[in-house]
C-alpha cells in the first residue's frame, strides 16, 4: 500500500498493521471531489490487497469529518499532494452523466469501503454530512467526539442520498425511523446518534484518535482470517435465509477451524495465557 499525502488526504500504516486515512482539507470542510473518491477507492483498494494491512480508520482534520460533497473543488482544483490516479471527467454534466458519476466514482467508493474484509472504523471527529455521513455509514465501526453532528439532509437541497445512504440507514434504523431521518432532514448531535444506534462509541473530542487506535489495535491483533471471514458472514447473514446462511458458515468454518490460529487459540487455551495469532501475517 502506498502511503503519502493524497488527493485531500493523508495515508499512514501505523503498527500493528492499522491504514490510518485522515481527510486534510479542513478549510473546505474535508468536503468531497472526483479526484478525493477516485484517489480513496485506489487507496482503499491497496489496502485490502496489502498483508501489511489488518484494520482501515478513517478520520478528519479541523471540525468536519466530511461535510458532503464540495462542490466549487467538484471539478478537480488542487487538493496538495501527490495523485494515485489520472483525474477523469467529473460527470454529472447531463442525466446520464450523472447515473454514471455516481455508479462508477461516488457509490463505488462505499462500495469499496463495504467490500474490505478487514475491519473499518470510522473515527468522526466533527461534521459528517450528505457524502461524509454515508461513509461513516459504510465503515464498520463508528466512533464520534462528542462534538460531531451527522446526518443526511439531502431534502434541504431537494437532492436525494444518491450514494446508498438509504440503504445503510434502513439496516441500522429500520424503514419506518429511516423514514422519519431523512424525510425530516435531520442532523443528530453525537449523543443522539449513539441512542439510535448510528455510533457505536461517544468520546471527548481530545480523546477520538487514541480511542479509535484503541479499537484498531484490539482488532489488528486478533485472529485475521476467522475475523474477516466472520464479518463478511455477518454481512451476508442479513441477506440470505436460515438455511442459506447455516451452509455459509459451515464452508467458512471448514477454513478457519484448520487454520494455524485455530490451533493457536486451543494451545494458548490449554496453556492458560493469551494467544498470539497472525503469525502467517508475520512471516516474510
Amino acid at each position: 500500500m502506498k502511503t503519502g499525502r493524497f488527493s485531500g488526504f493523508e495515508l499512514s500504516l501505523r503498527e500493528p498493521g492499522i491504514a490510518w486515512f485522515e481527510f486534510n482539507t479542513p478549510e473546505r470542510l474535508n468536503g468531497m471531489s472526483t479526484a478525493i473518491k477516485r484517489d480513496l477507492i485506489e487507496a482503499v483498494t491497496q489496502a485490502q490487497m496489502d498483508n501489511h494491512v489488518r484494520v482501515l480508520v478513517f478520520t478528519g482534520q479541523g471540525r468536519a469529518f466530511c461535510a458532503g460533497d464540495d462542490l466549487k473543488a467538484y471539478r478537480d482544483a488542487s487538493l496538495g499532494g501527490e495523485p494515485l490516479v489520472d483525474p477523469i471527467p467529473p460527470g454529472h454534466d447531463n442525466a446520464l452523466g450523472t447515473y454514471n458519476g455516481l455508479r462508477t466514482i461516488s457509490q463505488a467508493l462505499n462500495t469499496a469501503v463495504r467490500n474490505v474484509d478487514k475491519i473499518t472504523i470510522a473515527a468522526i471527529n466533527g461534521i459528517a454530512i450528505q457524502t461524509g455521513f454515508s461513509l461513516a455509514l459504510s465503515c464498520d465501526f463508528r466512533i464520534a467526539a462528542d462534538t460531531a453532528r451527522m446526518g443526511s439532509a439531502t431534502l434541504r437541497f431537494g437532492l436525494l442520498p444518491d450514494e446508498g445512504g438509504q440503504y445503510l440507514l434502513v439496516r441500522l434504523l429500520g424503514v419506518p425511523k429511516t423514514l422519519e431521518f431523512l424525510l425530516r432532514k435531520k442532523i443528530v448531535t453525537a449523543a443522539e446518534a449513539e441512542e439510535l444506534g448510528l455510533v457505536h462509541q461517544v468520546v471527548p473530542a481530545a480523546e477520538l484518535a487514541t480511542t479509535a487506535m484503541a479499537w484498531a489495535t484490539e482488532f489488528a491483533n486478533g485472529p485475521q482470517v476467522s475475523m474477516r471471514l466472520l464479518k463478511r458472514s455477518v454481512y451476508n447473514a442479513a441477506e440470505l435465509t436460515w438455511a442459506q446462511a447455516l451452509d455459509e458458515i459451515a464452508a467458512k468454518t471448514a477454513i478457519s477451524d484448520h487454520h494455524p490460529d485455530a490451533r493457536e487459540g486451543v494451545k494458548a487455551f490449554h496453556e492458560k495465557r493469551e494467544p498470539k495469532f497472525n503469525d502467517w501475517l508475520e512471516k516474510p
